[in-house]
Order: C-alpha cells, then structure tokens, then sequence
C-alpha cells in the first residue's frame, strides 16, 4: 500500500465506525505553555480529556503533524543514523472521549492491521502494563492471540500520563517481530530489546485514571482512549522495507537531493546518512515555515534554525556548498500537498526564507572556522590533548557550528573532542529549555482548570451589550480561591456571565466598572486566561464583594469603542498589504489596543513611502465607504470554505464568527469590531520596520488618536515655520541647506589654503638625521581629518622624509605618522607611531607609510614627540 492508501484506510475505516474526521491541528500548539511542538495526535485534544473543552463528537480519527526537535522530546541528534527516528512525522490515532473503552479500543485495533492492513497474525506481539489483567484477558479473549505472545512490562514502558498530576493511564502496544534476519541477531532478543526487530507499531493508552499531588489514583468516571501509530512505521511494514527513508514518504526526495548532488544512495554510510538527514529535516523546515514560523535565537525559532543548519552542514559534505535545501521545497510540497494545503500556499515564500536562512549560515559558519581555529590554537599552546566540551558548546549553541565538522578539524590537529563535556552542557541547555517552558506558569494553569471545573464557563455577552447583571462565582487573591475581598484589595473576580471581552487573539482586555449595593470596583483589566474562563482583575473602591454577590458590570465604552475601530481597521490593513504587497503576506503577531494598532506580517524588504500612502489610501477609501460590517457564527469547514482567512496556529472551535467587509475582506475572529467601516474614522501608518528576520511591523492610528497625531505634526510644522519665519519652510531649509553647503566648501578652502601656510612653517622646524628630514610637532585643535590634509601637505612638499604630527582637543590626543615611499623599508610608520603612543600612555599602530593612535594622557604628548628623533637616529644606523 502506498502511504496516501494507509492515511486515507486508517481515516475511513474510524470514520465508518462514528468517528468523526478532525484535521489535524497545527506544528505549534496554541495557549500550552508545556510543550514546543505538538508531538502526538491527543495534543489537540488535550483540552477535551481534562474537562475544559466539550465536542459535538465523542470519538475521532486524525493524521495528526507531529515534531520531535528541541526541549524534553527530541530525536533531532538521532535522525540519519537509525532506520526509524524523524523530527517530522505523522501520527495516526484514534480517539473516545467518555465513549468506548477497552474492549472496543482494542478490537478496532487488531480488525484494522490484521483484517484490513492484512498483517500476519502469528507475528504480531503484544505488551501490556505489568498490573493491567483486564488488558491481557481482553487481549486473549477478543483476539485469540496466545498468552506467549503477551508481555508484561513496567510503567517506564506501559503507562501513560499527560502531567505530574491528571489524567493517565495503562497503555498496551501491538509490536511486530520482522524477523531474525533483523536486529540485533541475539538469541534473547524479545520485546522490550532496543533493536528493530520487535517493532512498536501501535500504542493504545487506555486514561481510566487521575493522578492527585500526593501520586495517588482515582477511578475517572468517564475513562477515555488516546491511541498513536507513526505513518512512518505503518507504512515501512505494509512496504516491505527495513528502514521508513526507504519508503515512498521519502524515496521522492531522496531521489531529488542525489540528482542534485550526484550521488548514489547507497553507496556509502557517511554519504546515505547526509541524504537521509536532508530528506527528513527538509519536511519538518517546510511544514514549519509553512505555518509562518521564522529563524530566530530563541524558543521554537532558536529549534527550526538548528535544523536548517545541520541540514545545510550535511548538504556541505555531499559537496553542496551553496545554498541548495531550499530548491528541495518544491519536492515535499508536490509529495504533500494535496493532504496538505499550507505547503502549498506558502511554498514560495517557505522557499526565500530558507534560502536567506541558508545564506546567513554560511557567514556564520566562515566566523565559526576563525574562531574554532583560535580555540584549537589556545588548546595546543596549553598542551592540552582535547579541546574543551564547554568552548565546542559556545560555538554549536551561537552558531550553529556542527559537532561533526569540530571533531574533524580537532583531529586534523591530532587533538581529539572533550564530548562529555560538550553534553553536559547540552543537558544544562535542555533543562533551561524544559525550565522555560514549564512552570509557574503550568501550576497556574491547573488553578484555573479547577476552577473551571467547578464553576463552569463564563459566558461572554460583549458582542451584543456593553452592561450585564452577573453572579460571582469565585474570588482568587494572590492565586488562593477566597470567600471575600474587601476595600483596597486587587483580587480576580469570575462571573456566570460577563460583557468584558478577555484578552485574546491580540485584542486587549476590556475594562470598566463593577458595582452593587455598597460596593464599587474598577476593572482593570480581563483576561481569558484558559478556554471558557475569563478573569476580571479588580480593584475594590468602596465595600465587600463575597462569593454569589449580584453585580452591574459595564465596560468602559469610549475604550470599547476605540478598541472595536482599530481591530476592524487591521482586518482592512491586512487586505490591503495582500493587494499590494502581495498574497505571501501572512499574520505573524498583532496587538489591537484603544490607543494603536500594531500589526507583524510575513515580507522580506522595507516597505516604500509610495506602498505605504497606497495601503493607506486603500483602507481610507473602504472606511469612507461606510460598508456595514457582517458578522456571523458557521462551521469551522463551511468558513474556510467561503474564503475566510484563518490565522495558522490558532485553534479555533468547531463553530466559528466570521467577520466580513463585503468585497474586501473575510476573516476568522472572536474579537470586537464596528458596526461599519465609516466608524472607524481616519486612519494612518505612523511607523513600518522590521522585527526579525522576514517579519515586518507596521503600527498605526485610528479615529481621535489619527487627529491627534496629524495635530502634532501641524503643530510642529508651525513651530518650525515660526522659527525660520516663512510659510514655506520646505524651500527655506532647502535654501539653509544650500547655503551650509558652501560654507562647508569655503570652510574646506580655508583649511587647505591654513594648512599650505602651516606646512611651510613646519617644514622650516625639519630636522635633517643622517640626511633623513624629521617633522615631530604638536599642532593642537586639529580633528584627524585635517591632521591627515596636513600631513599630506607636509609629506608633498618634504618629497622624502618622516611626519609625526599630535594634536590635543577637548583633553584628548590624536596621533598620526607618514613615511615617504622610498624610506618606508627602513623607516615603518607603524612601528614609529606604536612606540610613540606607547610613551604617552595610548595605543596606535599602522602600515609603514600611513599610522595614525591617540592618548588620554596629553601631558605626555611632547616627551612622546621628543623621542621620535631617536628613533629614525635607531632606525637608520
């Protein structure tokens, strides 16, 4: 079977059985601040098993992307040197939510490989958790596999959990053993060996547990299914082949870099290795830059340029040595495509960033040889007999330098690498990764998740009203639930239902006031802090708020409103920079706030004053328009379906709004917006620039805060013209600027002509040493550059000789020798000018017949002048 039969087989074979078919979710998760990459099909779900998010379904089926690269989960330093590791794949799995459990996880399973895959029966294992008896007797029963071939393992192998506590669970695989032929060829292989002869193929986590803080377990009420098959692996067995880079998932683009490199794929394991390395690290840079992430030196950035770059040093080793992965685009998009769409939106764009990517590696990396050079250097002179783990580190981590390529080079130099010392420092890096992204911020999370569980979600009424009579749900203080707050508290307040929108997908929160009888706070601020559960963070003015308390909450409106035109107004920026820019712009950050607008979108070039008054122009004219703006709730297929422009990352629900200017624009939005374009009053670009590599910032005003700024300017441009009492300050400064222009040219002359005048004088002080004429003088109040027209002044009309002039200005000295052509062998005007401003207490230095330094201590300017006579006296004797 081809790998497109398998992922369709295994999607329509769930799909039959009631599962319903979800997409699979993005590369990088959304609101999970425990994870990098998504790196299994239930990381979408996750929500779902822990009780914050409820589906119309309760089973699915998905070909979930996944990425293992960087932080607690990475094959990265694995992949090219084994048949089955990958930093991309793709994750099948099947899913119950509350529905089905065991028994019907396991029959589906067995029905799937050996019913419709048609896998031997006689060769397929399976493990079970040690303590799981229900497992293995449904294993036995259902399927009449025999007991020999039912293996108990412990929980490092064969149990399952999403966090320290939560949901977790036994789990059991169905393994295949291929064979004798294959592994290790030990005569006790058997499951559980690290060989690949007994091949993991399935793994069905059955979540009947929670796990509390002390580590104890309690029955769930509903337990669910979380299972995973890599297509990878699925598709190396029903192939026939040992090795996953062998099957039709990668043969394409194997094929494709050994053109390009002329080269043979199995000709040699040093060269099979950089073949497979490029052709697995191709498909995880392009699904990543397909999603709009860019290379950068921090978080998932810092993990995509990691891989580019060992991609690109292994592309070197096939003597590919300009950049070349980007012409490898092409291939994975023609290979995934059709069940990929991104790739191919994004195909051209993915292909210039990786190519600029490409370029700045090899700069980086003619900067790593200097330095690694250096490191050697240092090592040797310290007899040393290996090069220090932490230095090979500092270059691996700021440049990307390959340890493969630092052992080559330490060898060349009979040196070998200190590589335990290289991975402790990986280890340490790692655990910073971890520490980064696990947390407070994780511990905070699990709060909320219990608040929401016990107090349900808050319901956001803003779309329709600006004012709501709501009940107190809980009080949090400092992060503990309390039953009350008092006056001159800040606490966060959660509500059966609120109009103040929480910050999310860029929009600020709302504030605002929340009142009863004797009571009164100030909303400063709300947030959405998980799926369903918005914060209000108050602080208390008058009175006592308790638990169930009825209160008037109002939004401040002006602020609201302010709000509501600057996000309707980047909707119109958006497609604006799409008509002109081009259909490459894509969204890469934005903050929508009362006062501004910012907006990050993906282009690689400074945007021109004429684009700039064009986008301008464009979102005016829509807003002078009037165009009523259409809101509206569909699924989530129906709306991309009808052209709406989805952010790529975001999770969005199954139902979504759809936010419409009629003929210009349509997007996925929870956020607030006008009634109508003609409210959003005038609109302009105060500041465009770039942010990161690929990424640009445009940042603008709307409605009284564009008045406020045309006011300035108007103001400022009065100011100026009072100053230069005109009304027509343009030509005036052009006139000042003119004129400044001569003066610096007649200033120009005026310095030639004093520097003619002072030569003169000057040569009359040379002394003749040996028959070599010497000016040693101190002219002070000279900047260098006319210390140099002097100079030259000197050295034209000396014909042959050597010049030593300092000058002091502003409690500094600036130092600058000349040696004419024909002494320049025996006389250096470097050396000379080094020792001089070694005598008074500077530094300089220089080429035989120009030098030039400078001092701090001009005290010593004319003892330092002084002994240039000797010099030229040593120099010529």
């Amino acid at each position: 079977m081809k790998s497109k039969e398998i992922r369709k087989a295994f999607l329509d074979y769930f799909s039959s059985r009631g599962h319903e078919a979800v997409r699979s979710s993005s590369l990088i998760p959304k609101n999970d601040p425990t994870l990098l990459f998504t790196n299994a099909g239930m990381v979408q779900f996750k929500s779902v098993f822990l009780g914050e998010e409820k589906k119309s379904y309760t089973r699915a089926v998905s070909c979930q992307k996944c990425l293992r690269a960087g932080g607690k989960h990475s094959d990265l330093e694995n992949v090219g040197h084994t048949s089955r590791h990958h930093t991309f794949f793709e994750m099948l799995g099947n899913f119950s939510f509350g529905d089905y459990f065991k028994k019907d996880a396991i029959l589906f399973g067995w029905e799937l490989l050996t019913g419709i895959f048609k896998l031997p029966k006689d060769r397929l294992w399976i493990s079970v958790y040690e303590k799981d008896d229900e497992a293995e007797k449904l294993w036995k029963d259902l399927t009449g596999i025999p007991s020999d071939r039912i293996v108990r393992l412990g929980a490092k192998d064969n149990f399952w959990q999403m966090g320290d506590t939560g949901p977790c669970g036994p789990c059991s695989e169905i393994i295949i053993d291929r064979g004798e032929h294959v592994g290790c060829g030990n005569s006790e292989c058997r499951v559980g060996c690290d060989c690949d002869r007994f091949l993991e193929l399935w793994n069905l986590v059955f979540m009947q547990y929670s796990r509390d803080e002390s580590g104890n377990l309690t029955p769930l009420p509903k337990p669910s299914i979380d299972t995973g098959m890599g297509l990878e692996r699925i598709s190396a067995v029903l192939q026939g082949k040992l090795n996953n880079f062998d099957t039709d998932l990668f043969m394409p683009l194997i094929s494709a870099i050994t053109a390009l490199a002329n080269a043979t794929y199995g000709k040699s394991v040093e060269s099979d290795t950089s073949i497979r390395v490029i052709a697995d690290h191709i498909r995880a840079i392009s699904f990543l830059l397909s999603e709009g992430l860019m290379p950068s030196n921090e978080g998932r950035g810092y993990v995509l340029r990691r891989i580019i770059r060992r991609a690109a040093r292994h592309a070197k080793l096939l003597g590919l040595n300009e950049p070349v992965l980007y012409k490898f685009i092409g291939p994975v998009t023609d290979l995934m495509g059709d069940t990929y769409p991104e790739l191919l939106d994004e195909k051209d764009r993915a292909a210039k960033v990786l190519k600029i990517e490409e370029e700045r590696f090899s700069k980086t990396l003619e900067q790593g040889m200097k330095i690694i050079d250096e490191v050697i250097a240092a090592a040797k002179k310290a007899g040393l007999e290996s090069v220090p783990g932490d230095e090979i580190f500092k270059l691996y981590d700021t440049y990307g330098f390959p340890i493969d390529l630092a052992r080559d080079i330490a060898s060349d130099n009979n040196l070998i690498l200190d590589e335990d010392g290289f991975h402790r420092e990986m280890e340490m890096q790692r655990e910073r990764a971890r520490a980064s992204w696990v947390g407070e911020e994780e511990s905070i999370s699990s709060i909320y998740r219990e608040l929401l569980s016990e107090i349900g979600q808050t319901e956001f009424d803003g779309y329709d009203t600006m004012q709501t009579e709501s009940v107190v749900k809980a009080i949090l203080k400092e992060g503990k639930v309390v039953k009350e707050a008092s006056q001159d508290e800040e606490v966060e307040v959660f509500l059966d239902k609120t109009p103040f929108y929480g910050e999310s997908g860029g929009q600020v929160g709302d504030t605002g006031a929340m009142t009863s009888d004797g009571f009164r706070a100030f909303v400063a601020d709300t947030k959405k802090v998980i799926e369903g559960l918005h914060s209000h963070i108050i602080k208390i003015k008058d009175g006592k708020l308790r638990v169930w308390d009825r209160v008037t909450c109002r939004v401040d409106t002006q602020r609201r409103k302010a709000i509501m035109s600057n996000h309707t107004a980047t909707h119109l920026l958006q497609a604006s920079l799409q008509d002109i820019i081009g259909e490459h712009v894509k969204q890469a950050g934005s903050l929508v706030a009362p006062d501004r607008l910012r907006f990050d979108f993906t282009h690689f070039f400074p945007i021109s004053r004429d684009e700039i008054r064009s986008i301008e122009d464009t979102v005016n004219h829509k807003v002078l328009e009037n165009i009523n703006v259409e809101i509206s709730v569909m699924d989530i297929k129906d709306a991309v379906a009808s052209g709406a422009t989805a952010l790529f990352g975001e999770k969005y629900g199954e139902t979504v709004r759809v936010v419409k200017v009629p003929g210009f624009s349509s997007e996925l939005c929870g956020g607030t917006h006008c009634k109508a374009t003609g409210d959003i009053g005038p609109f302009v670009i105060v500041s465009e620039g770039s942010v990161a590599s690929g990424i640009r910032r445009i940042e603008a005003l709307t409605g009284i805060s564009a008045f406020d700024y045309f006011r300035k300017e108007d103001e400022e441009l009065r100011k100026i013209s009072d100053m230069l009492k005109t009304e027509k300050p343009r030509e005036r400064v052009e006139k000042l600027l003119a004129d400044m222009k001569e003066m610096e040219r007649e200033a120009e002359r005026l310095k030639g002509r004093a520097a003619s005048e002072s030569s003169a004088a000057l040569i009359e002080k040379a002394m003749d040493i040996g028959g070599t004429k010497v000016i040693s003088c101190r002219v002070d109040d000279l900047e260098k550059k006319d210390l140099r027209i002097l100079a030259d002044n000197l050295k034209d009309k000396l014909g042959s000789g050597v010049i030593v002039l300092a000058s002091a200005m502003n409690g500094e000295a600036a130092f600058l020798s000349m040696v004419t052509k024909d002494l320049a062998k025996k006389i250096k005007a470097g050396e000379i000018l080094k020792k001089v401003a070694e005598i008074a207490g500077g530094r300089g230095g220089g080429k035989p017949e120009m030098a030039e330094g400078g001092t701090k201590d001009v005290a010593k300017l004319d003892k330092a002048l002084e002994a240039v006579y000797d010099m030229v006296k040593k120099a010529i004797s």
